[in-house]
């Protein structure tokens, strides 16, 4: 039996996990110049991003680790083409949520630099650049399930437990989660490879939701100590 089809226990919140390297992938959520980078669009619209660099170590730690066990890493990528066709027109809700959209409205200097595929917002930030073997998928709304190519990668391969890191914790990482959760996707988030937009209490308040309602919660300690 090799290594990546043998069971690890992974401690989590409310319960531990037994899962397979070979049934599992580490899903990282927008590491984007835009939402961990200063001059970004997070940073542009007035967010906080003072904690993106403890979470960025702790993600490269995760990754690192995953590699090694032969556990797959999938990144997405959130924005859209250069004329940003794919985000909508004001008949569209993400043309009015988007605080992206509403930056560059407000910003008319700003329009086609935040999350315009090519730019360099929209790239994934120097410190935790892709690898051979990894996966990048893009997607155009916070669920990375929402019109990708992510359910089909993930199924052709057998995955059915998704350990969730990256940025924001409460925006498309809780809502990548949640939809995973619909499609039978075992959802792991690493509450600690995971930065929210807004106040502490919004990660609080998603670690409470994917732990008593759509799925388990750990720690990128616990992850790494697992499967090494």
């Amino acid at each position: 039996m090799s290594a990546d089809t043998i069971p690890f226990d992974l401690p989590a919140r409310p319960e531990a996990l037994s899962l397979k390297a070979l049934e599992t992938a580490v899903i990282v959520i927008d590491m984007q110049n835009a939402y961990a980078s200063l001059g970004g669009y997070v940073d542009l619209a007035g967010f906080d991003i003072s904690g993106a660099q403890s979470t960025i170590a702790n993600i490269r730690r995760t990754l690192n680790a995953a590699r090694e066990a032969g556990i797959q890493v999938v990144y997405l990528q959130n924005g859209w083409d250069p004329d940003y066709v794919e985000a909508g027109t004001p008949m569209s809700p993400n043309w009015h949520k988007s605080n992206a959209l509403k930056t560059m409205r407000r910003n008319p200097n700003l329009q086609g630099k935040l999350l315009a595929r090519g730019g360099w917002d929209y790239d994934i930030i120097d410190d935790l650049q892709p690898q051979p073997g990894d996966i990048k998928v893009a997607k155009t709304r916070y669920s990375a399930f929402f019109n990708s190519q992510l359910d089909s990668i993930l199924r052709s391969r057998g995955i059915r437990n998704l350990i969730f890191v990256g940025i924001a914790t409460n925006v498309c990482v809780e809502s990548t989660l949640r939809d995973g959760f619909h499609l039978e996707y075992f959802g792991i988030m690493l509450e600690d490879a995971t930065h929210q937009l807004g106040p502490a209490f919004i990660q609080q308040a998603t670690v409470y939701n994917i732990e008593t309602f759509f799925g388990w919660v750990s720690t990128v300690d616990d992850f790494v100590n697992a499967i090494t």
